[in-house]
């Protein structure tokens, strides 16, 4: 498009020139140039030349409230259920599996790229999803997950970390990660986003956008390539940091023409922290080229003692709301701050051991909820692997601060 815009331009443009020497060959005809360029990028895409696939499925008025989904479970029987779910709640949208933790394609992509290509499955037919969302007037989040990905590790561990005999790097549980410094691992996760949003998803949700826990432990011990970052004045923590904002910023600046929003998972600890030194994440960076983030602020997730509570798991709402405090300052700071959705504890973490957890349910789901709104927030997702949602919660505001 915007090759042949400039080509008209430049058309015409001698075209009037060569109009002028023909009416008045004798008098000699100044060019006035000036410095301003011809064609300029406005700051916002022009809605007209945003991509559109077909299916009109509105941002939720009262702010997105949803659940993941699984590739399988959106390609199966569970979806029935999980419609259901939503059509007699508050629950509006779901963020459903695109490329899952493994590095597998859930659905085809329709992409050029032949490692996507062989790491397609057909769980879902996408038409028929988007259909059905469309129908049902559910908001579709594709869940992307980006550097964690063993498939594409194995497939090409050049753009992994391989170890001193060449083999690809696997953490305790047998994972992979590919390399936030590699451009070629930017470009293909973006591919995977393009082609979801042509397909209907509103949203491209980025997951697992850091290094893998504890690198720095092990980053002088691993074989990989740090690309342009390589010759940079920075040192190994702000290497790995601008790695991670670079892919958000240029990730975003990608699919702007393609009318999704952009929103990127991230470990709630980070927004406690001045930064994750190890695995790259800067809360405040990566919220400043989004359009929402999304915390991962499970009570279970968070140690014993944190926030001065002790026992997390035990205390849902004081767990969420103490947070809450926490990022709403951060977020406050930034000039244009996204929209926060954090994602939320609907599963028993009964593996933290007796007397850490409790089982969760409809107060523990709602305690969670509540305290988001009492803090300002009108959006949240809801997790559990799976997608056994717990049934009767009532997510609205109650308006009464606990």
């Amino acid at each position: 498009m915007r090759m042949r815009m400039i080509g008209t331009g430049m058309a015409l443009l001698f075209s009037s020139l060569f109009i002028a020497a023909e009416t008045d060959a004798a008098e000699t005809s100044v060019l006035d140039l000036h410095e301003e360029p011809i064609l300029s990028v406005p700051d916002e895409f022009p809605e007209q030349f945003k991509y559109d696939s077909g299916f009109d499925i509105a941002y939720p008025e009262a702010g997105v409230k949803g659940i993941y989904v699984s590739g399988y479970s959106a390609g199966g029987a569970r979806m029935d259920d999980l419609t259901e779910l939503l059509s007699g709640t508050a629950l509006n949208a779901m963020v459903i599996d695109v490329k899952e933790d493994e590095g597998y394609m859930m659905m085809d992509l329709d992409s050029d790229n032949e490692t996507i290509q062989s790491l397609s499955h057909e769980y879902v037919n996408p038409e028929k999803l988007m259909s059905h969302m469309e129908q049902e007037e559910i908001y579709p989040i594709a869940r992307v997950v980006v550097f964690k990905d063993s498939q594409l590790a194995e497939a090409k561990p050049e753009l992994s970390f391989t170890d001193e005999n060449g083999n690809v790097w696997k953490n305790g549980r047998g994972e992979s990660f590919v390399n936030p410094f590699s451009k070629e691992v930017w470009d293909y996760n973006v591919e995977v986003a393009k082609q979801a949003a042509k397909l209907g998803f509103k949203e491209i949700q980025f997951d697992y956008v850091r290094f893998p826990e504890g690198f720095e432990n092990r980053a002088d011990t691993l074989e990989y390539t740090m690309g342009e970052y390589e010759s940079t004045d920075m040192d190994a923590v702000e290497k790995r940091v601008a790695a991670v904002t670079d892919f958000v910023d240029y990730a975003q600046d990608e699919l702007e023409s393609y009318d999704v929003d952009v929103s990127v998972d991230i470990f709630g600890y980070a927004a406690t922290l001045p930064e994750a030194p190890g695995i790259g994440q800067n809360f405040s960076q990566i919220s400043s080229n989004v359009d929402v983030i999304s915390s991962m602020i499970y009570p279970s997730h968070w140690g014993n003692g944190y926030f001065e509570i002790d026992r997390p798991d035990l205390e849902p709402y004081e767990t969420i709301s103490e947070y809450m405090k926490v990022e709403n300052e951060v977020l406050g700071q930034l000039e244009d701050a996204p929209v926060s959705r954090p994602w939320l504890q609907d599963f028993t973490a009964s593996y933290l051991g007796a007397g850490n957890y409790k089982q969760y349910g409809v107060e523990e789901i709602e305690a969670q909820v509540q305290a988001l709104y009492d803090n300002g927030v009108q959006e949240f997702l809801l997790w559990d692997a799976s997608n056994k949602y717990t049934r009767g919660v009532d997510y609205t505001d109650d308006g009464s601060e606990q």
